[in-house]
């Protein structure tokens, strides 16, 4: 019989005069991964390899698949069929929704997923679902978002009752989870970019009463990932008091220059690092969940 991630096998027989019982246990190795392009450093890789040597998970294994062309996802899972489990990461978050039989709602709010569970599923079950993101597959792929939780449980715990205002810095694909958790919190915000749009404002407009009132400033730009730690959005810190929080979603360097900054006006900061290890556990708990998706 299977069980969890190793097959039982029960022998029965006799020796003279006695019959035995024997029970064999052999795992089955069970592979997880990244796509994204490029994937150069890796925050997953490292976390689950350590994860599984530190718990004493054995056969699993988590590995690196890049992807510079989201049309070629299909025939990755066809040519890797024990895949069980796929984190998704820039540029592929919203591309992949499509290739998705089922999309959790929080995904669906964010319009973009960034954990995949594998599963075993016949053709003709799928075709009856009314959901079939890859046709002529015997698997089933869900589609789940853990930004949110990640982002959610790392930002409540330092909100104080002023912050109910906040700064949105940049307004791409990182700022989806954010903008989900803050209307989730009824935190209002306003979207900071470098370029005019509808309800934008542009950071060279940015006035001191805005700062003042706007108390919690989110980074969801690259600005000032390394190796350029020495760039930071252009906003005026000289603003910023001790009642702001920042919180930057980048999380190396450990302390960006955006957080520098901050900190040196008495800011509270917090960087991105704790909300890749809450998506990253929330990942796991996924692909380890048996709860069938409806």
């Amino acid at each position: 019989m299977k069980t969890d991630n190793y097959l039982s096998l029960r022998f029965e027989g006799f020796l003279p005069n006695k019959p035995f019982l024997c029970f064999c246990y052999y795992y089955t190795m069970k592979y997880y991964g990244l796509i994204g392009y490029p994937l150069t450093h890796s925050f997953s890789k490292k976390y689950f390899t350590e994860k599984f040597e530190k718990e004493k998970i054995p056969e699993h294994v988590y590995d690196l698949y890049e992807l510079s062309n989201l049309s070629d996802f299909p025939e990755l899972l066809r040519a890797n069929p024990k895949l069980c489990g796929l984190n998704v990461t820039v540029p592929h978050k919203i591309g992949v929704v499509r290739y998705m039989d089922w999309v959790s709602p929080e995904a669906k709010e964010v319009g973009a997923v960034n954990c995949i569970r594998i599963s075993a599923e016949s053709p003709v079950a799928a075709a009856f679902s009314g959901e079939v993101g890859i046709q002529d597959h015997d698997f089933k792929l869900e589609g789940f978002n853990t930004d949110v939780y990640g982002f959610e449980h790392s930002l409540k715990p330092l909100l104080k009752k002023h912050h109910t205002k906040a700064l949105l810095l940049g307004n791409g694909g990182a700022a989806r989870a954010v903008k989900c958790v803050l209307d989730k919190l009824g935190i209002e915000y306003i979207l900071v970019t470098r370029k005019a749009g509808r309800d934008h404002v542009l950071f060279k407009d940015l006035t001191k009463k805005m700062m003042q009132e706007h108390t919690l400033i989110i980074n969801t730009t690259p600005v000032g990932t390394s190796p350029h730690v020495d760039e930071c959005p252009p906003i005026p810190y000289e603003h910023i008091t001790a009642d702001h929080l920042l919180y930057d979603l980048i999380y190396n360097p450990e302390q960006t220059l955006f957080l520098t900054k901050g900190l040196e006006q008495g800011a509270a900061i917090k960087n991105g690092y704790e909300m890749l290890l809450l998506q990253a556990e929330k990942s796991w708990e996924i692909w380890k969940s048996n709860e069938v998706a409806q």
